[in-house]
C-alpha cells in the first residue's frame, strides 16, 4: 500500500494535479471513490490528488461517493486534506477571481451519506469549528504572501444540488449574512474530521450566485461560466496548493488529531 500525508481534492474545471504520478486505486467499505487516485511528491512532501467529480466530471454533487473518497485518504495515511473548490459569491464584496478561506459551513442537503458512524457505537463529532486552524492560518498567509486576492473566514451554505439556487433562496441566503454557496463541501470537510484528519476549504469565487442583486439584468450563474472562470485561475489554486505543501509543518498540534476523544460514551 502507498502513503502520502497530504491529501488534495479537485473540484469543477480542476481534474489533475501532479506531472509524472503514479495511479493507484483503492477499495473500501463503502465503495468505489470517484475516480483512480494519482500519487507523487510536491517539496518532498508525499501527496495524494482525487478529483471528487471524477476525472470527466461524470458525477454531480449529490451521487459524489463522499465517504469512499475521504476514506480512501485515510487509508493512505493522510493527515492533511486541502480541499479546493468552484463556489459562487452571495455578497457583493465577495468578488469573482477571489479567494474564501471558509469558517464556517451551513448545511442545506438532504439525503447523502455523511457519516462513518452508523453504530452499534454511537459517536457524536463536533462541528463547531468545521475547519482546521492550522490549515486555515496556512492558506490565508500563504496566499496573501503570493498577492492572491483572499478573504479570510466566511460561511458557505452548501445545496443540494445539481440545480442552482432561485432568486428567492439566494435572497435568503444573502440576508443570512453567509458569504458562499457551493454544493460539495458537505459531507467531505466533516467526513475528515470523523476521521480526525485536518481539512481546509478553499474556495474559489467564479460567480454571482444568480447575478449581482442590485443588477436586475445580470445573468444568472451558469456551469459554463464557473468552468471558464475556473479553469482561468487554474494556475492561482496551483500556485497555492503547492506554497501550502512546502510550507505545511511534520507534526500536528490541532485538536482535529483528536476530535474523537470526547465523542463517544464512556
Amino acid at each position: 500500500m502507498p502513503h502520502a500525508e497530504i491529501g488534495v481534492f479537485g473540484g469543477s474545471g480542476f481534474y489533475s494535479l501532479l506531472e509524472g504520478a503514479r495511479e493507484h486505486t483503492v477499495d473500501t467499505p463503502y465503495g468505489e471513490p470517484s475516480d483512480v487516485l494519482t500519487l507523487g511528491e510536491i517539496a518532498g512532501r508525499s501527496v495524494v490528488f482525487l478529483p471528487r467529480h471524477g476525472r470527466t466530471h461524470r458525477l454531480p454533487p449529490h451521487r459524489i461517493n463522499y465517504r469512499a473518497n475521504v476514506w480512501a485518504m485515510k487509508s493512505l495515511g493522510v493527515e492533511w486534506v486541502l480541499g479546493p473548490c468552484a463556489a459562487g459569491s452571495l455578497q457583493a464584496h465577495v468578488k469573482p477571481g477571489e479567494f474564501v478561506i471558509c469558517s464556517q459551513f451551513v448545511d442545506r442537503t438532504w439525503g447523502r451519506a455523511d457519516t462513518f458512524y452508523d453504530g452499534p457505537v454511537v459517536t457524536h463529532v463536533s462541528a463547531a469549528d468545521p475547519y482546521c486552524p492550522t490549515l486555515r492560518r496556512s492558506a490565508v498567509t500563504t496566499a496573501r504572501e503570493l498577492g492572491i486576492s483572499v478573504h479570510d473566514g466566511g460561511t458557505m451554505v452548501v445545496i443540494q444540488g445539481p440545480r442552482f439556487s432561485t432568486r428567492s433562496e439566494s435572497r435568503w441566503f444573502r440576508a443570512q449574512g453567509w458569504e458562499v454557496i457551493n454544493m460539495t463541501n458537505y459531507p467531505e470537510g466533516y467526513l475528515a474530521r470523523e476521521l480526525e484528519m485536518c481539512y481546509v476549504n478553499i474556495s474559489l469565487i467564479t460567480d454571482y450566485d444568480v447575478g449581482v442583486e442590485d443588477d436586475p439584468t445580470a445573468p444568472p450563474v451558469t456551469h459554463e461560466a464557473v468552468i471558464k472562470v475556473m479553469q482561468g485561475n487554474i494556475e492561482q489554486v496551483r500556485r497555492l496548493l503547492f506554497a501550502m505543501v512546502e510550507r505545511l509543518p511534520r507534526t500536528r498540534v490541532c485538536p482535529c488529531q483528536t476530535a474523537l476523544a470526547h465523542a463517544r460514551p464512556d
